[in-house]
């Protein structure tokens, strides 16, 4: 008798599991269930090639049209799981329709933290997370002149160059007192910090919000106030436990699962951003927001439904590109003992090794696509060269891997 896998999510991690299925010889059934309206598309270009008009909806898609039919991959668009029932291996949908499974995949992702003042929701802010949001802020970011973006992460300033190009007056408000400080060492907040300065951005860093009116007046805690016509934000990201509730799914900050993304229950797995995994190169518990690793673990959760089982165990990797800056980051640097950069020739063109205990455990790489490459390499083959071989910029770091 066939089998059935059902996918919750159409994101990254949706996709490449039932695409892993099909290119493995799974010939069982397999259902992906999306609560979008779209067609499953890629979520990076949102911020980047379709906003800034490089890009349109086809462009961004995963697969064509034809291939869910070609490789009889049911997708049921715009439907919503609101409960799953672990003990009937059963799931029900918001429409009331219930779905038998014989493996469930959890690939939800996470969801935007939104806005709160004296406990209520922020209204007439916009933040970028799917598809629908992206058609909203091109709608809205036409005709603003002032626009203020909330958070100086990653989104928050991908969309501030972005309306920078579009020739509007930007404004950015972090409450730290640089940017990015969660992720980046001060040397690449500062060369972030610079160009977007240098474009023209109004940078207010070491500031919170205290209150929105009317969707157009922003307080701050330093008492001062700022008129916008358009408000985004971008504070980060979280996990919703509704769905788990009361599925005997174990939750903590993430569904949390084994080194084959399988939950506490046999059957059901878990995978991306809303996948709390002990990360064997952070060597902690934790959750990834990223592509790259929703990806893997979507090829790992397949491999051990079809019995051919391997453990999740991939260099995690990151992007950003604003202006000219490309920073791309390999491993996990949190809690690194001593950062050291290894500088080009050019200003702009550096990679920054994180050591622990003598061990590389990092790499950020500003402008360096090769420093990239080698990096992740090195990680992967738990190679570390010396502190000193990283400074001297001379020193030939790919003949390690020899």
């Amino acid at each position: 008798m066939k089998k059935r896998v059902v996918i919750i999510g159409a994101g990254h991690g949706g996709v490449q599991a039932a695409s892993t299925f099909r290119e493995e010889g799974f010939e069982g059934e397999i259902i992906m269930i999306s609560d979008e309206l779209d067609a499953p598309y890629q979520k990076p270009p949102l911020s980047k090639g379709y906003l800034q008009g490089k890009q349109n909806a086809q462009a961004i898609l995963f697969r064509s049209e034809n291939y869910y039919n070609d490789n009889a991959i049911d997708l049921k668009l715009g439907v919503r799981v609101a409960k799953i029932h672990s003990e009937k291996n059963e799931i029900q949908l918001s429409d009331g329709a219930a779905i038998k499974y014989d493996y469930l995949i959890i690939a939800t992702g996470a969801c935007n933290r939104r806005l709160r003042f004296n406990g209520q929701m922020a209204e007439n802010v916009y933040y970028l997370r799917n598809f629908s949001d992206a058609k909203m802020i091109e709608e809205k970011i036409n005709p603003a002149q002032h626009i203020v973006i909330i958070g100086g992460g990653f989104i928050g300033l991908e969309l501030a160059a972005l309306a920078v190009e579009k020739n509007k007056k930007v404004t950015v408000i972090e409450t730290e007192d640089r940017l990015m400080k969660r992720v980046l060492p001060e040397a690449l907040s500062k060369v972030f910090y610079e160009t977007h300065v240098a474009h023209g951005v109004e940078m207010i860093l070491g500031v919170s919000v205290v209150n929105i009116i009317d969707g157009k007046k922003i307080k701050l805690s330093n008492g001062n106030e700022i008129d916008a016509d358009l408000i985004l934000a971008g504070i980060g990201v979280i996990v919703e436990s509704e769905l788990t509730e009361n599925s005997g799914v174990l939750f903590d900050n993430g569904i949390v699962v084994n080194p084959f993304q399988q939950t506490n229950i046999e059957n059901i797995y878990a995978i991306g951003d809303c996948a709390n995994h002990y990360n064997p190169f952070a060597k902690k518990s934790l959750r990834l927001e990223s592509v790259q690793n929703a990806v893997d673990q979507a090829k790992v959760a397949a491999a051990h439904i079809i019995d051919k089982p391997f453990e999740y165990n991939t260099v995690p990797w990151f992007w950003t590109n604003q202006y000219h800056l490309k920073l791309q980051m390999a491993g996990i640097s949190f809690g690194f003992d001593e950062g050291i950069i290894r500088q080009s020739p050019k200003p702009e063109c550096f990679s920054v090794y994180y050591f622990k205990e003598e061990k590389l455990i990092g790499v950020d790489s500003l402008n360096r696509p090769a420093d990239h490459l080698n990096a992740r390499k090195l990680l992967t083959a738990g190679i570390s060269p010396s502190k000193m071989e990283v400074a001297d910029f001379e020193f030939n770091l790919n003949g390690l891997l020899v």
